[in-house]
Formats: structure tokens, sequence, C-alpha cells
């Protein structure tokens, strides 16, 4: 049996100061719980936003079949890992 493996975000900061870590997850742990690597940073609070990955991780978990959520899609997108 396959685990249905996610690229998403992770929340971490205060209240209303969100600070996220791209991590790779099994699809059925909550949010912030339990994961399998963590791959880069994005913070949205700053101007213009902050966005770190490696990208060589991160391709080769595209490769072995990892799902991107709509938001990392977009995330990557903008820096040229996904088409």
């Amino acid at each position: 049996m396959r685990m249905a493996v996610k690229i998403r975000l992770k929340r971490m900061g205060q209240k209303k100061a969100p600070f996220y870590r791209v991590i790779v997850a099994d699809s059925r742990s909550p949010r912030d719980g339990r994961f399998i690597a963590e791959i880069g940073t994005y913070d949205p609070t700053k101007e213009p936003t902050a966005f770190s990955v490696n990208e060589e991780e991160a391709k080769k978990w595209l490769n072995n079949g990892a799902q991107p959520t709509e938001t990392v899609n977009r995330l990557f997108k903008k820096a040229g890992i996904v088409k």
C-alpha cells in the first residue's frame, strides 16, 4: 500500500503573525502534526513575501509522486520549480 504524500504548509508563529514551513507529510496526518521532511519556509508577512525552498528536495519529492497543495503549487510556480 502506497502512502498518499502531500507537500503542504505547516503554520508556525504567533497569533496574527503567521510563518509557514514547507513540509512533506502523509495526507492523513494533521496540519501541524507529524511530517516526513521539511524542505523550505514561507513568510507572507514580509514585503515582498519571503519564500525559500530546497529545489533539489522539492523536485525529488514531486518526481516520487508527492502532490503539492494549491498554495504550495502557486509558490512553486513563482519559484520556477513547477511549470
